[in-house]
């Protein structure tokens, strides 16, 4: 039995670099991988390779390697067997020294397609079948926030991701494997862990929230039981595959009918950046037939606050704003999942659940608008 993952679901954060890991289920036709990350202010040099194995010699159906001396470009190549063959390059450099990025390489036909905070940049025609490609490589002077593979199968056992007793690729039960951890020695804190703990993503023994190794929880397995996609996922255990291609770039205001409205365990996915200087911004899931606004979400980023509200027959409800952290900040890329389920919606931030909101319009149903506004940059929207 082949299970196939929900697209934009299992991202990998924060990998420790030089990263290595499966691209489970290889690359089709119509994939692509998405990254967030920060190009180091004194680096020299980065790349990322798609190989045919995750051995050190294994053919490279792509390098791109990014060079910063003076005359920077960015460098495009492939090897086979140990022998280079010929490089592609340009001048156009689309990375920043000490700024965050955000890439997308589609996978078409044609070749690789790459786009670079929302811009298109270069396509390199396949030199390798696509089919051998089963590994990503990253090394060099950069640090990843975010992995994501979009519209991949995911092979597995009994419906695993794939299934083990161990964690997620490997490791002591950290997130991609070694002690656990965020980019080189935590990523704010702990022993290199996410946000804390020895090693976890954010907590327990190097699990992704807890237990001992698991993506959530259970002996290390992806989200729970021995290493099935079981219960309890983050926030997608049990999701049917979502429909349709994601939305790239939108602009702001964004407002969109949701195909099919709201149901239980239909999640939406948006990834984005707060600029420099925005102040806030709101996401209103929307009710077309009555107006009503059923779940208002307001980061308001220079107070530090989440403000949650219902706007019913034109009234305002009670404010929610109890939170532990506050993940939307200047200059950062976020990456959120809201999850409806029977009784609330549930809404993750960078792989972190944030909060849950009680549903106030009945049923639920109704939903089936999306609006976004204020000072945000969106990349990313799928349903």
């Amino acid at each position: 039995m082949t299970f196939v993952a929900p697209p934009g679901y299992q991202p990998i954060y924060s990998p420790r670099i030089p990263y290595t890991g499966p691209i489970y289920g290889g690359l089709r036709n119509g994939m692509s991988i998405y990254f967030q990350g920060r190009v180091e202010a004194q680096t020299t040099r980065f790349y990322v390779n798609l190989q045919c194995g995750e051995a050190e010699n294994s053919d490279i159906a792509l390098h791109f390697n990014p060079r910063f001396d003076g005359r920077d470009k960015v460098v495009f190549n492939s090897r086979q067997g140990d022998s280079w063959d010929s490089e592609e390059h340009t001048r156009d450099m689309p990375f920043v020294l000490g700024e965050a990025f955000e890439m997308v390489i589609m996978v078409t036909a044609q070749g690789y397609q790459f786009k670079v905070n929302g811009r298109e940049f270069f396509t390199l025609p396949h030199r390798i079948p696509l089919e051998r490609v089963c590994a990503m490589h990253i090394a060099g002077d950069v640090s990843i926030q975010t992995i994501n593979v979009i519209g991949g199968g995911y092979p597995g056992g009994q419906g695993g991701y794939p299934g083990g007793q161990g964690g997620y690729p490997g490791g002591q039960g950290g997130y991609p494997g070694g002690q656990g951890g965020g980019i080189g020695g935590g990523y704010p804190g702990g022993q290199g862990g996410y946000p804390g703990g020895q090693g976890g993503y954010p907590g327990g023994q190097g699990g992704y929230p807890g237990g001992e190794g698991g993506y959530p929880g259970g002996q290390g397995g992806y989200p729970g039981g021995q290493g099935g996609m079981g219960g309890g996922g983050f926030p997608g255990a049990h999701l049917p595959s979502m429909g349709g291609q994601p939305e790239y770039n939108p602009t702001v205001p964004f407002n969109t009918m949701i195909p099919g409205g709201m149901s239980p365990k239909r999640t939406i996915i948006i990834r984005g950046m707060v600029p420099y200087g925005g102040e806030r911004m709101c996401i209103n899931l929307k009710a077309s037939r009555s107006r009503d606004i059923a779940f208002h979400m307001n980061p308001r980023v220079r107070e530090g606050i989440v403000v949650r509200n219902s706007m019913m027959e034109g009234n305002w409800g009670q404010e929610e704003r109890g939170m532990s952290v506050n993940p939307f900040v200047e200059g950062q890329y976020f990456d959120m999942s809201i999850r409806c389920g029977n009784q609330r919606f549930k809404v993750f931030v960078n792989g972190q659940h944030l909060f849950d909101f009680a549903h106030r319009l009945q049923p639920f149903t109704q939903v089936d608008i999306l609006e976004i506004e204020g000072d945000v940059q969106i990349s990313y929207i799928h349903f």
